[in-house]
């Protein structure tokens, strides 16, 4: 197995004219960004409220391109997989924070295309969308798209060949109900949305929790068919999205604080190695001709032509009977022996005539 390396997690901000400077700042390591929150003078003279929160990621795009997100999040685990690494990439965040960007891009601008999306275009229309006043085309389901590789080499016939996956998630957005102002299927799928999330930040809790034996990765379908991707041999990347306006500022506090967590789990990828049973098959015989090829030449050249190395007939079988029996009568001195089959089978006669 491979060695163990935690989950990289990377913080997306979407492009805003209204950034909150003020309460949102980012590391010159472009690696760290800290959150500064006003009290509440509502609590009155006694407010121990936290203000200010401090977190370290794996790095932080602002106004970056789709080119840059990808070869900083995605090219790794693209290349890896094709050596024979599983890869998750996973986009999690609140309604609206451009999660599906991140993942698929602008499908009217080329320059604009998200993370594999030829790849996961014909998926993606299966999707069902609705609209409410956080996001006018909010995804109301969680997507996971597979993509499976398999490597054989153009220029050996060896039996073992490589295989992985990379799994591409894109979460619906989490979400507070007073603010998406979302009504009836729309406020009941938004509802479900928000348990699935619950369920997975649980099972990222207990998986950064080295004490913990049991991970409740069955308590949703999510968790469930993300089971590998969290705990298993995976090569696994978070890009959590988040908004730069103040009136976010608690939801995208919420994201930073699940990035952070993810930055816990660890994962143990390692090669995804099979073996093509038949042609492992067809090796070995080519393999057991060369051999007989190369027992015949030698048997030739030490003049041991007449040795056989074919299984025995019934003729043979009962030749080496006769002289077992002769032997043990004390007819024969010596049995004629010339071959690894033949000791073989003179010792099972022994045992047939002795019972």
């Amino acid at each position: 197995m491979g060695t163990r390396k935690k989950v990289h997690a990377f913080v997306r901000v979407r492009p805003t004219d209204d950034f909150a400077h003020e309460m949102i700042r980012y590391g010159d390591d472009k690696r760290s960004i800290d959150i500064h929150l006003k009290k509440d003078i509502r609590r009155g003279v006694v407010n121990n409220q936290q203000t200010d929160w401090s977190f370290k990621l794996d790095g932080v795009l602002h106004d970056a391109s789709q080119d840059l997100v990808y070869e900083t999040v995605a090219k790794d685990v693209v290349s890896q997989a094709l050596d024979g690494y599983n890869g998750t990439i996973m986009c999690y965040g609140q309604t609206g924070a451009g999660k599906t960007y991140t993942m698929m891009g602008a499908t009217e601008n080329y320059k604009h295309r998200g993370i594999l999306p030829r790849a996961v275009q014909q998926g993606e229309t299966n999707r069902i969308i609705a609209s409410h006043t956080m996001n006018k085309n909010s995804s109301r389901s969680h997507c996971i798209f597979t993509i499976y590789i398999e490597a054989h080499s153009r220029t050996l016939s060896e039996e073992k060949y490589i295989t992985s996956k990379i799994n591409l998630v894109d979460l619906a957005g989490s979400e507070r109900l007073g603010k998406s102002g979302s009504k009836g299927q729309v406020l009941k799928e938004a509802t479900y949305i928000n348990k699935s999330l619950s369920f997975l930040e649980q099972a990222i809790i207990a998986l950064g929790d080295q004490k913990r034996d049991h991970i409740p990765f069955r308590q949703c379908k999510l968790t469930h068919a993300l089971k590998d991707s969290l705990g298993g041999n995976c090569n696994m990347v978070l890009v959590t999205n988040i908004y730069g306006e103040a009136a976010q500022l608690e939801e995208t506090l919420s994201s930073l604080r699940f990035a952070s967590r993810m930055k816990l789990v660890t994962t143990e990828p390692a090669i995804n190695e099979k073996y093509d049973a038949e042609r492992m098959v067809k090796n070995l015989e080519k393999e057991l001709a060369l051999l007989k090829q190369e027992l015949a030449i030698h048997d030739s050249l030490t003049n041991r032509t007449f040795v056989t190395y074919d299984p025995m007939d019934e003729i043979q079988i009962a030749e080496i009977n006769s002289q077992v029996r002769r032997y043990l009568e004390g007819t024969l001195d010596e049995i004629d022996i010339i071959s690894l089959r033949q000791i073989k089978e003179v010792f099972n006669q022994f045992r047939v005539v002795l019972r």
